[in-house]
């Protein structure tokens, strides 16, 4: 940490090196300047309201710095109208989460735009969900409310909503762009339509049932979410996971990493006019999760990562059909690979378009692929290198064109990276067995566990209630950073590039909307 912030600090169990500090309100922007200017980042914002236990509401701002992280607590009587420093000027992307702390706890920053976020008309405007004293049997009439969009003014400037509602499963968000002919002047996203009360449920389980939500956070990352809480939870309570069971969570992991990319490029292929692409890498999806199901006993690992370890091993035969997909998958990576670099009409569509340069990235709080593919080479499997990473040397990819190209190469990158990690993974497990025993957890203790997933660091905060319950649990996505910068990567292009930019950063609706 910076030497301004080991004063006065405490140890936090995380499977990362992590710090923890209580501050008033000066301390509390003065400490995200300087995590600022030392290059750190904001990993997530949240509140509590410990009414009940000491008459306070807090807020709690996480960082990510060079030597682990820091989690800086803040608090204020719980009055009627408690308010704490906006870190929207250090970092722009708190703004969304101090907008939703308000919806959520009715705790506002001192900050302009107090527009709503999360709440839609859901809930009352004096009703705050997350506070202790709040009715959860209570009834809402959903009242349609206007949203103050920005308007951009000129002659010719003509406004084009989009969504919520989209075609195919995508989930709601509205975009409303400023054009003058096809020209984007100006975008701005409405997200948070279908708030799922996430934070709320935590609190009804038992803390070694929460990974099972977890896991459905965003369906995307089932995995990393999972992970990250069994960590929370684990280090908590002293848990020792077994090697063989942390080798298997990593390759769950990597499937999971596996299967979004190729995703992604096969849809970005089926964006840019070739149809071709999307059938080839479907076809490579769907042999690696009927890989999964034969080796994991699901096509999609939801229930995979459990407390202690996994839920359960690989067959005997497992091995040898793991490394025989990876030949294959390999081989049809680097064909595809070839034909998208050398195909002229692809290139034309992705090169230069959905721009986000290196120093906006940075200015804005980029995260984990969409910031590799602006020049910032940050990946918490190589920065932190947690057990089984310490052992596997993982090579991060970067570039610094930061268009659709850039982001479309970092996935092909990526995958070939995670295709080398899975061979090792699977050449040099450990014997043993795959859980150990979690007990419940002390009251009042706070873990945190952070998993880079394949969008990027994804944050699981648990802090434990009485009798192995769950007093407050605050889930973040990397969406929360990357939302923004798709506003600003589209400026200049032309209304139908957009679902290709949008595609080349496929964010979550679901983890942005908890």
């Amino acid at each position: 940490m910076t030497p301004e912030f080991k004063e006065g600090t405490k140890t936090v169990p995380s499977n990362l090196p992590c710090r923890r500090k209580r501050v008033g309100a000066i301390e509390w922007r003065q400490i995200a300047k300087l995590v600022r200017s030392a290059g750190g980042r904001l990993l997530t914002l949240w509140g509590t309201d410990d009414r009940d236990r000491d008459g306070r509401l807090r807020v709690y701002a996480t960082y990510l710095q060079a030597d682990g992280i820091a989690v800086v607590e803040h608090e204020m009587e719980g009055g009627t109208k408690p308010a704490y420093p906006s870190l929207r000027e250090f970092f722009p992307s708190a703004l969304r989460m101090e907008r939703a702390i308000f919806d959520l706890l009715g705790i506002k920053s001192m900050e302009p735009d107090h527009r709503g976020w999360l709440r839609h008309g859901g809930w009352p405007k004096d009703a705050f969900p997350l506070r202790r004293d709040f009715d959860r049997n209570s009834q809402f009439a959903v009242v349609s409310e206007p949203y103050a969009f920005v308007q951009v003014e000129g002659d010719g400037v003509h406004e084009i909503p989009v969504g919520p509602v989209h075609a195919g499963t995508i989930e709601p968000g509205h975009f409303r762009f400023s054009v003058v002919g096809e020209k984007v002047l100006r975008l701005e996203e409405r997200l948070g339509y279908k708030h799922k009360g996430i934070e709320i449920l935590f609190e009804t389980l038992p803390q070694k049932e929460g990974h099972t939500l977890a896991a459905r956070i965003s369906g995307d990352s089932a995995v990393a979410y999972a992970w990250a809480y069994c960590v929370a939870l684990e280090t908590v309570t002293s848990t020792i996971c077994p090697p063989r069971a942390v080798q298997l969570r990593a390759l769950a992991l990597e499937h999971e990493r596996l299967a979004n990319h190729l995703g992604d490029l096969g849809a970005l292929g089926n964006d840019a006019g070739f149809a071709f692409g999307l059938t080839q890498f479907s076809r490579m999806k769907e042999d690696l999760l009927r890989t999964n199901l034969a080796c994991f006993n699901a096509r999609y690992l939801m229930d995979f990562v459990v407390p202690g370890g996994v839920a359960s091993d690989l067959p005997d035969a497992a091995s040898r059909l793991l490394l025989d997909h990876y030949c294959a998958l390999e081989s049809s990576v680097v064909s595809m690979r070839n034909i998208y670099d050398n195909h002229a009409g692809v290139q034309d569509r992705f090169r230069e378009t959905g721009t986000l340069s290196p120093q906006m990235a940075w200015d804005l709080g980029a995260a984990g692929l969409a910031a590799r593919a602006s020049g910032i080479p940050h990946d918490l499997r190589a920065d932190f290198r947690w057990p089984p990473y310490d052992k596997l040397n993982v090579k991060v990819s970067t570039q610094t064109s930061g268009d659709v190209a850039a982001r479309v190469a970092v996935r092909f990158d990526e995958v070939l990276e995670s295709i080398r990690i899975c061979r090792a993974l699977v050449a040099d497990l450990s014997a043993g067995g795959i859980r150990s025993t979690v007990p419940d957890a002390a009251l009042g203790l706070l873990g945190i566990g952070v998993i880079e997933a394949w969008r990027g660091p994804v944050l699981i905060a648990l802090e434990t209630g009485p009798n192995g319950s769950i007093r407050r649990c605050h889930p973040h996505d990397p969406s929360w950073q990357n939302w923004p910068l798709l506003e600003y990567a589209i400026l200049g292009n032309l209304v139908p590039d957009f679902p290709l930019i949008n595609k080349s950063f496929n964010l979550s609706y679901s983890g942005h909307d908890v």
